[in-house]
C-alpha cells in the first residue's frame, strides 16, 4: 500500500492510502435533462498560449529517475528533469476511474451535502456532476459525455479542476497518473503512447507528444445543491467500490497552509499561496481574479484583452481542502466567468445578495450558470468563457506574467 504524506499547517501529517484496482458500480439509467448551460471554448482553445511553457524540445538526456515499467519516449521532453519530482505513489498508484458509473441526484443526496463541491460538465444535452469527494482520491475520470470522450481531472495540491477532450491527433486517449509532480501539479500520462502531460497546462512534456496541447473544455465547480436545483434529472458520479473514505478530506487544512506541499518554486507574494483565483486564459494574455474580491463584489465587470467579461461569485460551496469532512469545509463559494455581450449589447451586472444577479441594462435576473431566470431577457444564456478555479501559487508558477485583478 502506497501513501502520500501531506504536510499541513503546523507540521501535521495526513496519510492518504492508495490502492490500484477499480471495480465499477451498477449504472443508473439516464433520465431527461433540463436546459443546459451553453459552454463555449474559444475556437483555438487547444492552442492557448501558456506563459512560461514554450513547448520547445530540449536536448536528449537520461532522466535522473528509474524508467522501469514505462514505454515513454524519454528522448523527447520540453521541461528540465530536475523540475519533475516524485509525489509518493508510483505509476497508477492513485488509480484513475476508467469505467465511471452514475447515480441520480436523489441517490447522491444520500451521501453528499448541499455544500459539497462538484465539477459540472455538460455536452450535447447530457449533464453530469463529478463530486470532488470522489476526485480527491482518484484525480482522473475517463468518461464519455454526450458522445464526446473527456477526461475530468482534479489535482488537490493545486486545487485544479480541468476537463480535457480525450480525442487527440486522430486517436482516443485515456489517462492515468504517473505519480510525478511539477510545480506541485499532477503529471498525467496517456495509456496509448505513455506521453506525460501536465494537468495544469494540458501540455505534453515528456514523450511522443511532448510540446503538443490537449484541448480544454469549459466546466464549473458549483455546490451540489445548485446542481440538484438546476438539473434534478442530471447524473452524478457514483462512488466506486474502492476502500476509500469518500467525503473525507485527506489533505485537511491544506488550503490554509502558507507553503504549498512539494512546491520548489518561489511563491508570488501578490496573494497568499493558497488564495483561490479564477484564471482566464486568452491567446497571449492571462489574468487572475481573486475569490476574495469576487466574493466582496458578487459580480466583477471587467474587460480583458478587449473582451467584456463578468466574474460571478455565489456563496454556499465548501472547500474540499479545509476540514476533515469536505461537507464541513469553510465556505469559499463558486465562481463563473461569462462573456457579458448578448445580442449586440454589453451588459453590466450587480449581485443581489441572494445568489442571483441583475443586469443594469434590462433589469433581468440571472443565476450562477449565466441563465436569465426572470425579466426581459428571461431564458437567455450568456456564453461561458474558459476559466480555471486554481490556487494562486500554481497559477503564478505556470503563468509568471499573469495579470492580477485588483493589483496596484
Amino acid at each position: 500500500m502506497n501513501k502520500r504524506l501531506v504536510l499541513v499547517g503546523a507540521s501535521i501529517l495526513v496519510a492518504a492510502s492508495i490502492v490500484s484496482a477499480c471495480v465499477a458500480l451498477t449504472p443508473v439509467a439516464p433520465e431527461a435533462v433540463s436546459t443546459l448551460p451553453q459552454s463555449s471554448a474559444p475556437d483555438d482553445a487547444d492552442a492557448i498560449a501558456q506563459d512560461g511553457e514554450s513547448g520547445a524540445l530540449l536536448p536528449p538526456s537520461a532522466p535522473p529517475f528509474s524508467t522501469s515499467g514505462w514505454k515513454t519516449d524519454f528522448t523527447r521532453r520540453t521541461v528540465a528533469w530536475e523540475d519533475i519530482i516524485s509525489g509518493g505513489p508510483p505509476k497508477d498508484g492513485i488509480p484513475a476511474i476508467n469505467a465511471p458509473m452514475f447515480e441520480s441526484v436523489t441517490a447522491a443526496a444520500g451521501w453528499l451535502s448541499a455544500r459539497d463541491p462538484v465539477i459540472l460538465f455538460a455536452e450535447s444535452g447530457e449533464v453530469r456532476a463529478y463530486p470532488l469527494a470522489i476526485l480527491i482520491w482518484h484525480e482522473i475520470v475517463n468518461d464519455v459525455v454526450g458522445g464526446r470522450p473527456v477526461a475530468v481531472t482534479f489535482c488537490p495540491l493545486c486545487n485544479a479542476s480541468i476537463v480535457f477532450d480525450r480525442t487527440f491527433d486522430g486517436a482516443l486517449l485515456d489517462f492515468g497518473t504517473t505519480g510525478k509532480l511539477r510545480n506541485s501539479d499532477l503529471i498525467m500520462y496517456d495509456r496509448q503512447t505513455e506521453t506525460w502531460w501536465q494537468q495544469f497546462t494540458g501540455q505534453g512534456i515528456v514523450g511522443q507528444y511532448a510540446g503538443e496541447q490537449l484541448a480544454f473544455l469549459p466546466s464549473q465547480v458549483i455546490s451540489f445543491a445548485d446542481f440538484a436545483a438546476e438539473f434534478p434529472d442530471g447524473q452524478v458520479l457514483a462512488r466506486p467500490t474502492f476502500p476509500r473514505s469518500y467525503g473525507a478530506n485527506p489533505y485537511a487544512g491544506y488550503d490554509s497552509s502558507p507553503r504549498p506541499f512539494l512546491f520548489r518554486g518561489q511563491v508570488d507574494d501578490r496573494l497568499p499561496a493558497t488564495e483561490r483565483i479564477a484564471g482566464v486564459a486568452l491567446p497571449g494574455l492571462v489574468k487572475a481574479y481573486p475569490f476574495s474580491l469576487a466574493a466582496q463584489a458578487g459580480a466583477i465587470n471587467d474587460e480583458t484583452g478587449g473582451l467584456p467579461l463578468v466574474v460571478l461569485h455565489k456563496a454556499g460551496t465548501a472547500s474540499a481542502l479545509d476540514a476533515n469532512a469536505i461537507s464541513e469545509g469553510r465556505d469559499v463559494g463558486s465562481v463563473a466567468v461569462f462573456d457579458r455581450r448578448l445580442d449586440g449589447r454589453t451588459l453590466t451586472f450587480v449581485a443581489n445578495g441572494d445568489g442571483t444577479y441583475t443586469d443594469r441594462e434590462t433589469g433581468s435576473t440571472w443565476n450562477i450558470l449565466g441563465v436569465a431566470v426572470a425579466g426581459e431577457l428571461s431564458g437567455a444564456q450568456l456564453t461561458q468563457l474558459l476559466a480555471f478555479d486554481h490556487f494562486w501559487f500554481a497559477w503564478a508558477a505556470f503563468h509568471p506574467e499573469t495579470e492580477l485583478y485588483g493589483a496596484p
